[in-house]
C-alpha cells in the first residue's frame, strides 16, 4: 500500500506532536515508513519547522500586532523580491506575502507596545528605499489562527430569561 505522503503532513500541520506511531496507525501503514517520510519532507525543506500556536494574552504577555500594507516599486530584474526579503529580515516582522489588490505587499508585524510599532514602521520599512506608502491595520482581537479558536466557545452567552 503506497502511503500519501500529503495525509501524514496534514496529520503533522494539525498537531505537530503527533507521533510517527498514532500516524502509522492514522494511514495504515509501518512506522518506519512514516518516519522515513517525515524525514524525508524535513531533509527537502517541505516541512519548515514545527510550532506551538501561544495564546499570548491569556499567558498574561502584552504584545501589539500590526499588518501593514506596503507599496512597492519594483526593482528591475528582482521585481518585488529584493524588499520583501529585505523586509523579512527584520525579527519584528512574522510574515511578509506578495498580495493583489490596492498594495504589494502585506506584513504581519510584532512589538510590545505601540510606539516601538510606530517608530518601527516610520524608522525601518517606509525608509526602505522602493517603498512607496504604508498603511496599518491593527489586531484588535484574535478569533482563530492557524485553525486553533481563540475564544471560549463553552460560554453560553444567551440573555437569561425569567418568568
Amino acid at each position: 500500500m503506497a502511503v500519501d505522503t500529503l495525509e501524514i503532513l496534514n496529520i503533522l500541520a494539525r498537531d505537530a506532536r503527533t507521533t510517527a506511531e498514532t500516524i502509522a496507525q492514522m494511514v495504515g501503514c509501518s512506522v518506519s515508513e512514516v518516519t522515513e517520510i517525515i524525514k524525508h519532507c524535513e531533509d527537502s525543506g517541505i516541512i519548515k519547522r514545527y510550532m506551538t500556536v501561544v495564546d499570548w494574552e491569556k499567558a498574561g504577555v502584552e504584545r501589539v500586532i500590526a499588518f501593514i500594507d506596503v507599496n512597492v516599486r519594483p526593482a528591475r530584474d528582482v521585481g518585488f523580491d529584493a524588499i520583501a526579503l529585505r523586509i523579512a529580515r527584520y525579527p519584528q516582522v512574522q510574515s511578509v506575502w506578495l498580495v493583489s489588490g490596492g498594495s504589494d505587499l502585506r506584513l504581519a508585524v510584532e512589538a510590545p507596545n505601540l510606539r516601538e510599532l510606530a517608530n518601527f514602521v516610520a524608522e525601518k520599512i517606509a525608509t526602505i528605499d522602493g517603498v512607496t506608502g504604508t498603511v496599518t491595520h491593527f489586531l484588535l482581537r484574535r478569533y482563530k489562527e492557524e485553525q486553533v479558536l481563540f475564544v471560549d466557545t463553552d460560554t453560553d452567552n444567551r440573555l437569561i430569561v425569567a418568568p
